[in-house]
């Protein structure tokens, strides 16, 4: 199974911000195209006091930065001509929901996918919605915030619905982590309310050893099937085992991850996340070998995105490679 869909994070909680512009972002989304992404999720489009653009209803509650750019129509205007489905990612307020305002959290919330709905709902990449308030485990006020939310978007916009919960693993939380049981009952609970509001869930992949990491995505492709929802699981490109926070991951721990997916069942890999830590255009060095070698493992050329790094040059070569895959999928097609 590949990797098909990667979140975006630019506006950022704890990596650092690539501070693109319109050249790079599409030559980032040629790299994605070239390996088969047919998904992304932008992660949060609001956080604090920064957002993709501006807000109106944002900045009548917050003191908000300026966006010199428009990153949700760029994102929306790239994913439409690469033929990418793209899934709008909600405000976090960072606070309200934390300190347990939970209402205030949805109706900051409502109001603000009601303008984006209104302003850039005309795209036809706009095929998703994702709630990007976290959880770990059963919790009846976020379930109330899902439940919520989950029934205002499909109101607004009735397109698919994702979650990206993580787990309570060691990796995380060495003091108290959670049993492979534990966290089946959890979760049992969590989808049996949620089903009717959220189509899709993707767990991230990093908080637990990789001797157990199985045992978790069977449980949790199991416990999606039970609840008819939708399996998709979130393979952490980035490394949580360094001191350093956060470096690309290394090739043979991603191998490692993308087996443990594929044989669990899940419907689909997505990735948090391609242009930091695996893009050829990434701030990393190390995610532009790790982009090489993931090439090489789907049977395609590599860029030596490694060795070259320059943005033009390897977005030159990306265009000529996609139009002539365009154009050999149309000469086979009239055959």
């Amino acid at each position: 199974m590949k990797i098909t869909g990667t979140f975006i994070d630019e506006i950022t909680h704890d990596i650092p911000s690539s501070n693109w512009g319109e050249r790079e972002w599409e030559a980032d989304f040629q790299a994605m195209k070239y390996i088969g992404i047919d998904t992304v999720i932008i992660i949060r489009n609001g956080y604090r006091n920064l957002a993709t653009f501006n807000s109106k209803v944002l900045s009548s509650n917050f003191d908000m930065i300026n966006a010199p750019i428009d990153l949700l129509e760029l994102f929306l205007s790239l994913s439409d001509k690469y033929g990418i489905n793209l899934f709008f990612g909600t405000y976090d307020s960072g606070k309200y929901w934390m300190n347990g305002d939970y209402q205030r959290e949805v109706d900051i919330n409502k109001a603000f996918t009601e303008e984006v709905n209104d302003k850039y709902g005309h795209h036809p990449s706009f095929q998703g919605w994702y709630i990007s308030h976290e959880i770990d485990t059963y919790n009846p006020d976020v379930m109330n915030v899902y439940r919520q939310l989950g029934n205002h978007l499909k109101g607004l916009r009735d397109i698919p619905i994702l979650i990206s919960p993580y787990i309570h693993g060691k990796k995380q939380f060495a003091e108290d982590p959670t049993s492979l049981e534990q966290h089946k009952e959890s979760w049992d609970k969590v989808f049996a309310e949620i089903r009717d509001c959220v189509d899709i869930v993707a767990f991230q992949d990093g908080n637990v050893d990789y001797a157990e990491l199985y045992d978790y995505l069977l449980v949790n492709s199991k416990l999606a099937k039970k609840y008819q929802l939708t399996g998709w699981t979130n393979v952490e490109t980035f490394d949580r085992d360094v001191l350093i926070k956060f470096p690309p991951i290394n090739w043979p721990a991603l191998c490692h991850k993308m087996d443990a997916a594929t044989r669990s069942g899940v419907d689909k890999m997505i990735t948090f996340e391609f242009s930091h830590f695996m893009s050829p255009f990434s701030i990393y060095p190390a995610a532009r070998h790790l982009y090489d070698r993931y090439c090489e493992s789907v049977g395609l050329t590599p860029l030596n995105a490694g060795v070259e790094s320059d943005t033009i040059r390897l977005g030159e070569i990306l265009s000529d490679r996609l139009e002539n895959s365009i154009a050999d999928t149309s000469a086979l097609s009239n055959m």
